[in-house]
C-alpha cells in the first residue's frame, strides 16, 4: 500500500493575499473573517484572579529589553495573585519538528514558484519559523487561560490562528517598529515583495488583536497607519525593579569623571558616534574614563575605532552582571542610539540618579525631558553629542539637577508596580467584558 503524499504546506491566507496583490494575481484563498469583538477596555468590576499566557516568538530567557519586560510583568502579576505562564520557542521539544524542515521548505518553495514564478529566501525562512512556532503552541491548552498577551507581531499572527476556536482576549505589545525598522536599516528593500509580506504580518497583528498595549506613545502613529484605532490602544511605560546600593557604598572614589554606556554592541546603538564625539573633545578627557558595558557583533570594529582615534581612556568591560554597582560609580550615562523604543538602560540610569545624555529616538523623549531630566541629541550627530558631553563635564551642579529630576520621574512612572497595575486593569476590563457578552 502506497503512502499518500501530504498536501503542500500553504502559508497563512492573509500573507498569500498580500503577495498576490504585489504580483497582481487574482487567485483567491479563503479569507480570514475572524475579527476580535472587544477593542476598548470596559469599566472595572471586582477583580478576579486570572490565568495569563505571555507568548513570544523569540527565545526566553535571552539578554535584552524583551526579557526584562516579560520577567518584570510576570513577577508583578504573580505578586498580585495571578497565574502567569510564558511560552517561547526554546520551551518546546524541537527535534520532531526540525525533522520536517526540509520537506516543509521544499513544499513552500514549490507553492511560491508555481504561484509566482520565484520565491524569496527571507520569506521562506519566516514562513517556516511561524509554522514551526504554531505547531509548538498547539501543545498548549489555550482554553485554560483568561488572557493571551503576545509580545511581537509574529506571535500575534500565530496566536490569532490558534485562538479562533476559543476567542480569548488577545493582547499585543510591539517591542520594535517592525517593518518600518527593517526598511530604515535596509534589511529589506522598499517596494519589494518582502516589504509587502512583512507589512501584511504587521497589519494582521494589529487587526487581529483585541487590544494593543504600547510601550510608549511613539508607537501610535505607526500603528494608526497599520489600521489601529485610538480606542484600541493603551500606553503603559515599562517598569523595572532596580536595586541600587546605599549612597555610602560603591561610590566613585577615583577622582575621575566616569562616563558609562551600557548597551549591546550593535550598529543601531550608535557607539561609533559616541567615539567620534569623544575625539572632538579630547582636551576635556584628561581626567575622564569611559566605560563601555556590553557585548555584541561590533566589538572588534569599535575597539579598532578607539585605537584609530587614540581614545586611550575608553575601556570595554564586556557583559556584566553588576550593572547597579557600575552605575553607582558613574557620573554620566550616555546612550547614543540611532533606533530604539524605550531602552531599559536609560530607565536604569534614571533610577541610579545619573546625569543622562541620549538621543531623540522612539519613546526616549517621553521619559527624558531635554534640559530637565537629561540632555538629548539628534541620533547620528557626533557634534551634538560632543556639545552635550562638554556641558555636563563642565557643570556638576547641572549633572546633579538632571539626575535628581530623572530619578523622581522614574520613581513615579517607571516602577514594576505602576506598569503591572495598569496592565492588570486592561486585562480585567476584557475579562469582565467577555463575561457580559
Amino acid at each position: 500500500m502506497t503512502r499518500r503524499k501530504p498536501p503542500l504546506f500553504i502559508p497563512y491566507p492573509h500573507l498569500v493575499s498580500a503577495m498576490d496583490q504585489y504580483y497582481g494575481l487574482t487567485k483567491a484563498l479563503k479569507k480570514d473573517k475572524n475579527k476580535p469583538d472587544f477593542v476598548k477596555p470596559s469599566e472595572l468590576r471586582q477583580k478576579k484572579k486570572m490565568k495569563i499566557l505571555i507568548t513570544t516568538f523569540w527565545d526566553y530567557p535571552f539578554v535584552g529589553g524583551l526579557q526584562n519586560y516579560i520577567t518584570a510583568l510576570k513577577s508583578g502579576l504573580e505578586g498580585l495573585g495571578h497565574t502567569v505562564h510564558i511560552a517561547a520557542p526554546n520551551h518546546f521539544e524541537k527535534s520532531y519538528i526540525e525533522g520536517m524542515r526540509q520537506t516543509f521548505m521544499e513544499d513552500v518553495k514549490q507553492f511560491f514558484v508555481k504561484r509566482y514564478g520565484s520565491f524569496s529566501e527571507k520569506i521562506i525562512q519566516n514562513v517556516w519559523r511561524m509554522q514551526k512556532y504554531e505547531w509548538m503552541l498547539k501543545c498548549v491548552d489555550i482554553s485554560k487561560y483568561d488572557i493571551i498577551h503576545a509580545q511581537d507581531r509574529f506571535t500575534a499572527n500565530v496566536m490569532h490562528q490558534l485562538n479562533k476556536d476559543y476567542q480569548k482576549p488577545l493582547l499585543f505589545t510591539p517591542h520594535g517598529f517592525m517593518t518600518h525598522t527593517r526598511l530604515k536599516f535596509n534589511l529589506i528593500e522598499k517596494g519589494s515583495v518582502e516589504e509587502a509580506y512583512f507589512l501584511a504580518i504587521d497589519r494582521k497583528a494589529v487587526q487581529s488583536s483585541t487590544h494593543i498595549i504600547n510601550l510608549c506613545e511613539y508607537f501610535r502613529p505607526l500603528l494608526n497607519g497599520l489600521g489601529a484605532e485610538e480606542r484600541k490602544m493603551t500606553t503603559v511605560y515599562t517598569g523595572i525593579d532596580f536595586g541600587i546600593d546605599p549612597p555610602e557604598k560603591s561610590k566613585n572614589t577615583s577622582g575621575k569623571t566616569i562616563i558609562t554606556c551600557i548597551s549591546r554592541l550593535r550598529p543601531r546603538k550608535g557607539h561609533k558616534y559616541l567615539f567620534e564625539a569623544l575625539s572632538l573633545i579630547r582636551n576635556k578627557l584628561e581626567n575622564v574614563e569611559i566605560w563601555i558595558v556590553g557585548e555584541g557583533s561590533m566589538r572588534e570594529e569599535l575597539e579598532r575605532q578607539c585605537q584609530d582615534l587614540q581614545l586611550e581612556n575608553v575601556h570595554f568591560l564586556g557583559k556584566r552582571k553588576d550593572i547597579p554597582k557600575i552605575l553607582k560609580r558613574s557620573d554620566i550615562f550616555v546612550l547614543p542610539t540611532t533606533s530604539d523604543t524605550l531602552p531599559i538602560s536609560v530607565i536604569e540610569a534614571m533610577f541610579a540618579r545619573k546625569a543622562i545624555i541620549t538621543t531623540n529616538c522612539g519613546g526616549i523623549p517621553e521619559i527624558i525631558q531635554d534640559n530637565h531630566s537629561g540632555l538629548i541629541a539628534e541620533p547620528g550627530n557626533p557634534q551634538q553629542l560632543a556639545e552635550k558631553l562638554t556641558i555636563l563635564l563642565d557643570d556638576s551642579i547641572l549633572r546633579n539637577s538632571l539626575a535628581q529630576n530623572a530619578k523622581c520621574f522614574a520613581e513615579q512612572h517607571l516602577t514594576i508596580a505602576s506598569m503591572t497595575r495598569k496592565i492588570e486593569e486592561v486585562y480585567q476590563s476584557f475579562l469582565h467584558r467577555g463575561e457580559m457578552q
